[in-house]
């Protein structure tokens, strides 16, 4: 239906020809994904397609069977954890906390890619950890202890201590996961401002509408493989949604953003079709 362009193998970050598992359980074979430079790229699919493997993969915490994930024109795996960690950040799927700690104590963790035996604290540290905090809209917040807060709130928390990283490239696995659509569409509209600014974003979402409004690059998967991938508004069609997970819709423009927008058609609308 879309046919899939070869693997940029000049992007920073890029898969070529991995196999990825868990044990023996394969999830997906021969995969190659190319993360475009200066996007804001999103990964979508049915429950249990690979998306948050692939993202695992992206994020060097599950190494490929076969195959390498390559950054920088690197193998991830062949290099030190620092030195990754300087130029990817991670947004979990879900995070834990150590008890009674506080959130600015939380968000200064971020720094520790850029620490070593001399170079401790610095005044470079503290402005990244200040900047991430007002990026999240949480520096009323850094005294809080994290077991204090709303969901929402948690999750800009952990998203500040990514900011502190300050990599250029950033994974988010599901961060919209369990939050009202308030807080998700606050979160998206930050990812979307932090993609402005320069970095490359590589997300894992549920909602095709928010992917189609906010992404600039699409990656649809399905059974482990990638079935289509391109800008929103070449990929997110009826076709595409019948084949990714099995559902009879109409895609029309959204009316605010003018984006593809998918409207589901009920049992109840398809008996009303002529």
């Amino acid at each position: 239906m879309h046919p899939l362009t070869p693997v940029d193998l000049t992007s920073r970050l890029h898969s070529t020809d991995v196999t990825l598992a868990y044990d023996k359980r394969v999830i997906s074979e021969h995969l190659n994904v190319a993360v475009p430079d200066d996007s804001f790229t999103v990964i979508v699919g049915p429950n249990a397609c690979g998306k948050s493997t692939l993202l695992r993969a992206l994020a060097r915490l599950l190494r490929p069977s076969a195959g390498h994930v390559i950054l920088d024109g690197r193998a991830v795996h062949a290099m030190p954890a620092k030195a990754f960690a300087r130029s990817v950040g991670l947004l979990p799927q879900s995070s834990l906390a150590p008890d009674g700690i506080v959130v600015a104590d939380l968000v200064s963790r971020g720094r520790y890619p850029h620490q070593g035996l001399i170079r401790q604290w610095s005044p470079d540290d503290a402005r990244a950890v200040a900047a991430a905090l007002a990026a999240t809209n949480t520096t009323d917040l850094s005294t809080r202890l994290i077991d204090e807060l709303s969901g929402g709130q948690r999750q800009r928390v952990w998203v500040a201590m990514a900011l502190a990283q300050e990599t250029p490239l950033l994974l988010l696995d599901e961060p919209t996961t369990f939050l009202d659509i308030a807080h998700q569409i606050e979160l998206l509209e930050l990812f979307r401002r932090l993609h402005g600014e320069g970095r490359t974003l590589v997300a894992v979402l549920h909602d095709l509408n928010h992917a189609a409004r906010y992404a600039t690059h699409i990656i649809a998967m399905k059974d482990g493989r990638v079935v289509a991938e391109g800008p929103p508004h070449e990929i997110v069609t009826a076709e595409l949604v019948r084949e990714v997970f099995d559902l009879e819709c109409l895609v029309v423009p959204d009316p605010v953003a003018g984006s593809p927008m998918v409207v589901p058609l009920g049992t109840a609308a398809l008996h009303a079709q002529p």
